[in-house]
């Protein structure tokens, strides 16, 4: 098999307790023309001294330290440092399978504009759930390529991961597409670059099975947490993605319609609408601020007219509980879903 370097690049930020676990799965990985590049967001623990201390046992580790940044700046910084032809991001309080860079190599034509993608398990206490593309496995190239940018966005389980880990990336698809990563944003920020790169693509493999990623479900991450100004998040998120997808349309002259476009961010709103709900049911423990808060997220300029142009397709028990909130938001449709978050998750 041709070899090329491939750069794994890993986001440090206070993560001393499961930052081993992360690095000792990356060391011993099947193959071995890796360069790992730990880039620690200006820690307060021992986590930046731990990474330069792994930097001396293995001359494949190199250590960035940045002030702090927040999560797109550091996997930046990372990318900057890195020299691998293909790239690869996996989270400090993740870990990987010891063949996954090997098989997801095995993959590669070595051509310009690949993206190979894995299967992930998300790993809980009292066990992990294996969690796959929407994408049937195969290599899509061409005309099956593009028929898959008209709905790559606005479903309740993606075609694609918009996880920019658990993928085999093209050094040139993430590099070209920088410029959309905005980094005020704190959730749904790797869209901002996966999503360019899906559509800059030539070449897409969805690998059978190969759960060889293990997501760490931390309830104490920040990810998990409350977060206030998750709205306005959402909102900017969104002009990005129909920036991206206007850019890319244009510019790689993309068979995908204006209507097609505005149909999936049009439903893409709407799911990420529903995690605001989720945010405030779970999370906002001030009084009855959680109630008046989903009211008016509900009742937005936008949003009741996105329902009824794009009603969206649910499955899952909890969307379709936060879905009839978004559509009737009643004080009782509120208190119910308010009850479910904490049933299901303890009051955290």
């Amino acid at each position: 098999m041709k070899k090329e370097t491939v750069s794994i690049i890993v986001p440090v930020y206070n993560m001393v307790l499961y930052l081993d676990r992360c690095v000792q799965s990356l060391k011993r990985q099947s193959y071995q023309d890796i360069e790992i590049i730990l880039v620690n967001d200006g820690s307060t623990d021992q986590s930046g001294p731990m990474c330069d201390e792994y930097a001396k046992m293995d001359e494949r580790i190199q250590v960035v330290h940045k002030p702090n940044g927040g999560l797109i700046s550091a996997w930046k910084a990372g990318v900057t440092a890195s020299s691998g032809k293909y790239l690869c991001f996996v989270d400090s309080d993740d870990w990987i399978e010891l063949c996954m860079i090997e098989d997801m190599a095995g993959c590669l034509n070595f051509t310009a504009g690949e993206i190979v993608c894995c299967n992930h398990i998300i790993d809980r206490t009292g066990g992990g759930t294996r969690e796959k593309h929407g994408l049937e496995p195969g290599t899509y190239e061409g005309k099956e390529l593009q028929k898959l940018f008209a709905g790559l966005l606005g479903n309740e389980c993606r075609k694609v991961t918009m996880s920019r880990c658990m993928k085999l990336i093209s050094r040139e698809l993430i590099e070209n597409n920088l410029i959309f990563c905005n980094e005020k944003l704190k959730m749904g920020e790797d869209v901002t670059i996966i999503l360019p790169a899906l559509l800059d693509s030539k070449r897409l493999v969805i690998m059978e099975d190969a759960y060889y990623y293990h997501y760490f479900y931390n309830n104490a991450s920040m990810v998990h947490a409350y977060d206030k100004g998750l709205y306005e998040n959402i909102c900017l998120l969104q002009e990005t993605i129909l920036t991206v997808f206007k850019q890319k349309v244009r510019q790689n002259e993309l068979a995908v319609s204006d209507r097609e476009i505005a149909e999936q961010c049009g439903r893409e709103h709407l799911f990420l609408l529903m995690l605001v709900l989720k945010n405030e049911a779970r999370g906002n423990r001030q009084g009855k601020t959680y109630l008046q808060n989903i009211k008016k997220v509900c009742k937005a300029e936008d949003t009741p007219g996105l329902l009824k142009k794009y009603p969206i397709r649910v499955r899952k028990k909890a969307n379709k509980l936060l879905y009839l909130v978004l559509k009737y938001p009643t004080g009782l449709t509120i208190r119910l879903l308010r009850i479910a978050m904490n049933v299901f998750y303890g009051g955290q």
